[in-house]
């Protein structure tokens, strides 16, 4: 397996292990949220299946996990593939032998552009990856969570997913239909032992924004109460959260990560 730049975490003293023996999937794990919430995961006692087109990457993620005492397999998705996303739960069901946790995280956007001048291919990019790969991704997660009596989805969104974003139409349009998605999938399997919800992150530090001028990263903080942007561990530790029996009693619901971004003007 290749090596990458280590992630930062906390050491695995300091996190506890809510998560002990169960199987989980996450999609976009080769970086930024996807990446941190794996090693997340790992350090709470998760076997990881991690899944992304970078296989070059998401083996460079599997080696941190290894090196901490954990366990993960490695499965290069292009989670708008159907047939692909059904060949990764397959693959974690044949080696696993169950199905208990899945962080839907893929997606993408793409340059501001107004809406009329959005090529019609860019859109339908948008759509691919963000919506139609959560779609697909719960489709082929929640039989083998039923066929293992139950589990817990966790679902990608974002602030843009509750509010409009100037030049971002096809990307806000993709990240509120996961919401609409997510809550109506709550509702058909509450019965049945199958928690689905949806996070909603603001600006969160990651590779792409750790690159913008330091003026940049000035700017969008100012748009947060806090003053600040998010860390990548934190939507992991939230996401950690929900999959654990902590959260047993909440389904359906939307979780900003913002501080405060869509609370109002501060």
């Amino acid at each position: 397996m290749m090596s990458s730049t280590p992630i930062t975490s906390p050491s695995s003293t300091a996190i506890a292990r809510r998560l002990e023996g169960k199987i989980a999937v996450i999609t976009g794990a080769s970086k930024g949220i996807g990446a941190v919430t794996a090693l997340r995961f790992a350090r709470e006692g998760a076997k990881v299946v991690l899944a992304a087109r970078d296989e070059a990457a998401l083996n460079g993620v599997a080696n941190q996990i290894i090196a901490l005492g954990g366990e993960a397999l490695v499965v290069p998705t292009d989670v708008g593939d159907a047939a692909a996303v059904e060949h990764l739960i397959k693959t974690t069901v044949d080696h696993f032998g169950r199905l208990e946790i899945a962080f839907n995280n893929a997606g993408g956007g793409s340059r501001p552009t107004p809406l009329a001048d959005m090529p019609v291919e860019a859109f339908d990019n948008s759509m691919a990856v963000n919506l139609r790969g959560v779609f697909l991704a719960m489709k082929y997660e929640i039989p083998a969570m039923l066929a293992g009596g139950g589990g817990v989805i966790v679902n990608m969104s974002s602030t843009a997913g509750l509010q409009g974003v100037l030049g971002m139409g096809s990307y806000a349009a993709a990240k509120h239909a996961i919401i609409g998605l997510t809550k109506s999938a709550a509702l058909d399997y509450a019965q049945q032992n199958i928690r689905i919800n949806v996070v909603a992150p603001g600006p969160i530090v990651t590779e792409r924004t750790a690159q913008l001028p330091e003026g940049a990263r000035q700017h969008i903080s100012s748009a947060v109460p806090m003053r600040r942007m998010g860390e990548a561990e934190e939507v992991a530790a939230t996401v950690a959260w929900l999959c654990s029996d902590e959260s047993g009693f909440i389904t359906g619901a939307v979780l900003p990560i913002d501080g405060g971004r869509l609370a109002g003007y501060a």
